[in-house]
This record gives C-alpha cells, structure tokens and sequence, in this order.
C-alpha cells in the first residue's frame, strides 16, 4: 500500500495492529495561572491494538494511557498533576480509550479517566499507509472536569487539547 500524508482517510490494510508505544503518544496543551500561561505536555501509551476490518467503519481501537508518565517539563507540578489531588496515578494507573467504530474521518469512542468512562469523539487529521504498518494523528478536545479531575479550578486549565500519534505495526 502506498504511502499517502495528504488524505487523512489512507486506510491500513485488515488485519490486527499492535500500537508501538515507543514510536507513539498522546501529546497535549492547556492553559494555567488563570488562561495567562500555555502548558504543553505529553502521555505515554502504554500498549494498545488496532483491529481494522472490512468494512472499516467496523474497526475496533483500544489504548493504554499510563497516568504516571504525564510529563510537561516542571517537576513540580508533574508530581502535582500525578498525585491524588489530580490524576492519582496510583489508584488509577491507567487512562484507557475504547471505539468499536469509525464514521469516516471521525473514532468516537469512550475516553475512561480515574475510573470515569466519558464518550469523545477523536478527529483523524492525518494518516500514512505502508506494507504491515500505519501511522495516524488525531486530534480531540478535553474537560477535564467531566473525569471528576476538579482540583485547582481557575489556576489550572480547564481543557485540554489533545493530539494523539500513534504508529502501528501489524502482527
């Protein structure tokens, strides 16, 4: 299959997929201080698999998000945002997102966050096919407050704006 960065519809052949977590992750802005400072930061995925199928509105998408890997460059407030008080990545690990679906450029799924499942619906902005592998970037708006992560309001941003990179690797 051919290579294509220009259509974001490029479309893997069927088969199963196994996400790379080395070659992928979930990256992200927000604001703080008020809305006077962005914050850009990103997620490790953990693990995850891709299963397209024919037709591909029938596709099936599951990932891993591990919530100890959130990392915006200051150590202070990664340690906050880990802690109990935010994402307690200790009680709560993982982020998951689940889709049994596609409807064309959009992955409506179900994004579950410190044990509260939440429907988003991932944009694919891009995609690239080759021979046993795929890439493809989506992107999705957040509230955090809808997860039940509440704390610092005003200080912290309320919305986070999500890319997801992702290559995957048939097997």
């Amino acid at each position: 299959m051919e290579t294509n960065r220009d259509t974001p519809t490029a479309a893997p052949a069927a088969g199963h997929y196994a996400i790379d977590p080395a070659a992928s992750a979930v990256e992200f802005t927000t604001r703080h201080l008020f809305g006077l400072l962005p914050v850009r930061g990103t997620f490790a995925i953990r693990s995850g698999r891709v299963d397209v199928a024919e037709p591909l509105g029938t596709s099936a998408v599951r990932a891993e998000i591990d919530t100890a890997s959130f990392r915006t460059g200051s150590g202070r407030r990664d340690r906050a945002v880990r802690s109990a008080r935010f994402l307690d990545a200790a009680r709560h690990p993982l982020m998951t997102f689940t889709a049994d679906r596609l409807e064309g450029t959009t992955v409506p799924g179900t994004l579950t966050v410190c044990g509260i499942a939440r429907p988003v619906h991932l944009s694919i902005a891009e995609s690239a096919c080759s021979p046993g592998s795929f890439t493809a970037r989506a992107t999705v708006r957040v509230d955090r407050t809808a997860f039940g992560v509440t704390a610092s309001p005003g200080m912290a941003g309320r919305h986070l704006d999500v890319t997801v990179r992702v290559r995957c690797v048939r097997g």
